[in-house]
């Protein structure tokens, strides 16, 4: 017999080499300043200078999470200091957690607009994505078991300090160097802070379903959609101790990793229903990317008629897409029977019943 092939070991140094992209005093003093440009910040030069020096202080010595404190006996390594931040995400993903768990407590929906448009800035009109969530969201109306939140991703495009972070695809380093919750952000020496996802990671939580609502951007989900579920990806097997890695040790992840990850499912069993509409293509290729995604974390879908992907004023003037979805009267049955199917999807879980694809509540005549 041919000798079994002999393997190295595996090489796990993180690889470097990309520029640095680190500013010079002046550099970032200019960057730093260039957001007061407002004429009442004039009379203020020589205090913003002051805090130009002392930002330019916390950034020099990435003093990244200045609020900390040690983690205590739960945590792998008591005497690490983990973030204040990052604690109080990780509590309030605990309690909301107790409320999802909660039997007798009402089923709770999520119903997520991904568009950006709002008339509260530069579009000057709201989205068809918003008016589609209002017509779900009529489903679960006057129901008292029912409990809806409505998550408006076009906030990020229109309310002072509402961000979204870019993922920084720690997950790709290592499944254990993605921390759950997300310990990337606040980042206060990077100026990158006002991160939403703390405060939306609790609302998928304590969700039992799940509706998501994207028109078509250029044959993908809309940006604001896309930074969310990419920001997600600590929910699909992130590692809910940061000290096991003291923060982001790449090497000592990657070790932990190879020693063998249990892949915790942070959010599996949630039930989810999609809509995405477009006006001229890439709708069924944008409805299929969310709930592939969806699916590969373990959340489960409501069925058949929970999914959807049209077309609403195909190739018709933009001018008068509100127009359309005023008259297409089908497409806003089928946004109500996807949210009936998700009612009746969660209404039969409660009970124990095993949900299928056909699972939903009757169509009202």
């Amino acid at each position: 017999m041919p000798a079994e092939p002999v393997f190295p070991p595996h090489d796990l140094e993180p690889r470097k080499g990309s520029p640095s992209p680190r500013l010079r005093e002046a550099e970032f003093k200019k960057r730093f300043l260039n957001q007061f440009q407002d004429k009442a910040y004039g009379p203020l030069g020589r205090e913003l200078n002051s805090i130009a020096s002392a930002a330019w202080d916390a950034y020099l010595n990435s003093r990244k999470s200045p609020n900390a404190r040690k983690a205590g006996p739960e945590f792998s390594d008591p005497d690490y200091d983990l973030s204040v931040d990052w604690l109080n995400a990780r509590d309030a993903i605990r309690a909301a957690r107790v409320r999802h768990d909660n039997a007798n407590g009402p089923l709770r929906i999520l119903l997520i607009n991904g568009s950006s448009r709002s008339e509260h800035t530069c579009p000057g009109e709201f989205s068809k994505s918003f008016r589609m969530v209002e017509i779900a969201q009529e489903i679960f109306a006057g129901r008292p078991e029912i409990d809806v939140k409505i998550l408006d991703l076009s906030r990020l495009c229109s309310e002072y300090g509402r961000q979204i972070h870019p993922c920084k695809a720690c997950f790709s380093t290592s499944a254990a160097l993605c921390h759950w919750p997300c310990s990337c952000y606040p980042n206060y020496s990077l100026g990158q802070i006002h991160d939403w996802m703390n405060d939306i990671y609790p609302m998928w939580v304590e969700a039992h379903g799940i509706m998501i609502v994207t028109p078509v951007n250029w044959y993908h989900t809309s940006s604001p959609l896309k930074l969310m579920m990419d920001r997600l990806v600590c929910a699909d097997g992130g590692n809910p101790d940061p000290t096991t890695t003291h923060g982001k040790h790449a090497k000592e992840a990657k070790e932990l990793e190879m020693k063998g990850w249990n892949y915790p499912r942070h959010l599996a069993d949630r039930l989810f229903a999609v809509v995405a509409h477009g006006d001229t293509e890439g709708a069924e290729d944008a409805r299929r990317g969310v709930s592939e995604w969806l699916k590969s974390m373990d959340l489960i879908p409501a069925g058949t008629m929970a999914e959807v992907s049209r077309y609403i004023g195909y190739w018709e003037p933009y001018a008068t897409s509100h127009e359309a979805l005023d008259k297409d009267t089908a497409m806003q049955e089928e946004v109500r029977n996807a949210a009936r199917t998700l009612l009746g999807a969660i209404l039969a879980k409660r009970t124990g019943k095993k949900v299928t694809a056909d699972l939903r509540q009757p169509r009202e005549k």
